[in-house]
């Protein structure tokens, strides 16, 4: 239900926002609007504010604002003689620009307010302290270990380091580095702040079609440092057989040193799950004395069909949390930044799957948007308020895109217009409309594909 709700109030409100900007351009333009829809198909309400009907309709999958235009109707006699003038097609290539434009520029501001709401109100994040990275990540090789703190970070070629607030602004430079295919240099200490070292991420062989929604798990920067504690041992499981108990700090595993919760999840996961299940030798510490124990993990089949070991013990006290927020103005700049960042970021990846660069699964539709949506609601307001703001910026950008049934091909004709002074004839309107609808749902066809390989993960 929380999901189902957080998706139609995400609709709700960008469609709401880009259909606003619309509307409130063209009466400042002084064109007639005639409806303002949020939704297609039937009317559930309407009422009449002015000269406008507001609707909202059955299939809240989009809106839009009808406004009075010569070229819907048979002929200008149908129209009154005092609403010619307020026609959208007799208004200057400007005006129609304009409201064109403010739609998408409608999402745009809603998302730079959103996150610089977001900046100032301040939120809990986690604290840059990495896990221990995987073996043979890039991160393994760079020699980064389980306790390092990120403080700061330098894109290559710049001399100006950036200061590292929380384990997601780490993943968000990661990100910015390697769709650049640049080294990133990293400030790093110890978790209590000591022992300063410079370290460097060569993301420059990961590649455009490398950068998915796995990078940091494949960079191996996505784990924060968590103690190696068992934080509660379930009944009759494994773990509660080999006489383990709540609070206990594994030192080591079979031999293995265990440095964090993600290297302790690592030996779980490397016991073999075929043929007998095999015992381990584990060492705890318990009120200042070291315990030894006899664990056998045990296998279980997964709804997937895949056999993995279990202890039945919840690993970690959980990660730590910093309190990350900003001043007003610092607020209004980061809004700006991160909205221009994620827009460039959008824009490059379109960009790069466009020309057979980066994978199509960075496409996502309706079913991943509600599951996200559902997620972000769940864990709090303010990563609801931050998901808002990154599905009002794509909106934005993706109706600027040069496609003629999105805002961005009606701009495109006008720029035509202006150049040729005078709009293409209806016979390629009608050809470049269709061609642009047959990518536009090429682009669905694909988002669609991938929401359910991820439901049923398939990828």
């Amino acid at each position: 239900m929380i999901t189902i709700l957080a998706f139609v109030v995400t609709l709700g409100v960008l469609i709401v926002v880009h259909e606003w900007g619309h509307y409130r351009m063209a009466r400042a333009c002084g064109v007639k609007v005639e409806r303002f829809s949020v939704g297609f198909g039937r009317p559930l309400l309407h009422w009449q504010r002015g000269e406008t009907e507001f609707v909202v309709a059955a299939i809240p999958l989009g809106g839009y604002v009808k406004m009075l235009d010569e070229r819907e109707h048979d002929s200008p006699a149908a129209i009154a003689p005092a609403d010619l003038p307020r026609a959208f097609n007799r208004q200057p290539l400007r005006q129609r620009a304009a409201i064109v434009l403010a739609g998408p520029v409608a999402n745009l501001v809603l998302a730079v307010a959103l996150y610089a709401a977001v900046a100032f109100v301040g939120k809990p994040e986690t604290k840059a302290v990495l896990a221990t990275p995987p073996a043979a990540s890039l991160a393994e090789r760079a020699g980064l270990r389980a306790g390092d703190w990120v403080q700061a970070v330098r894109r290559e070629g710049k001399d100006e380091a950036q200061p590292v607030r929380s384990l997601a602004d780490l993943h968000w430079h990661v990100l910015r580095a390697a769709l650049a295919g640049e080294r990133l240099e990293m400030d790093v200490t110890q978790a209590d702040g000591r022992g300063l070292r410079q370290v460097v991420l060569d993301l420059s062989g990961i590649g455009s079609r490398g950068v998915d929604d796995k990078l940091v798990q494949t960079v191996g920067v996505a784990a924060p440092y968590d103690e190696p504690v068992l934080a509660r041992v379930l009944a009759d499981g494994p773990a509660a057989r080999a006489g383990a108990r709540d609070g206990d700090r594994v030192l080591s595993v079979d031999g293995v040193a265990i440095a964090d919760a993600q290297s302790l999840l690592q030996r779980v996961r490397a016991t073999p799950t075929t043929g007998d299940p095999v015992a381990q030798r584990w060492f705890i510490e318990r009120d200042g004395r070291r315990v030894e124990l006899e664990l056998t993990p045990r296998i279980v089949v997964g709804e997937d069909g895949q056999r993995r070991a279990r202890i039945e013990a919840w690993i970690g006290r959980g990660a730590e949390k910093v309190e990350v927020a900003h001043g007003p103005v610092e607020s209004l700049v980061v809004g700006v930044q991160r909205s221009w960042e994620m827009a460039a970021l959008s824009l490059k990846t379109l960009g790069l799957m466009l020309v057979g660069e980066a994978s199509l699964k960075n496409l996502s539709g309706p079913i991943t948007i509600a599951d996200v949506a559902g997620q972000a609601a769940r864990t709090g307001v303010l990563h609801y308020v931050e998901f808002l703001a990154f599905v009002s910026l794509s909106l934005g950008v993706l109706n600027l895109l040069p496609l003629p049934v999105l805002d961005g091909g009606h701009l495109m004709l006008y720029i035509v217009e202006a150049v040729r002074g005078r709009p293409p004839s209806d016979l390629w309107l009608a050809r470049l409309q269709r061609g642009g609808l047959a990518v536009l749902l090429l682009m669905m066809s694909v988002a669609l594909y991938n929401d359910v390989a991820r439901l049923f993960g398939l990828s």
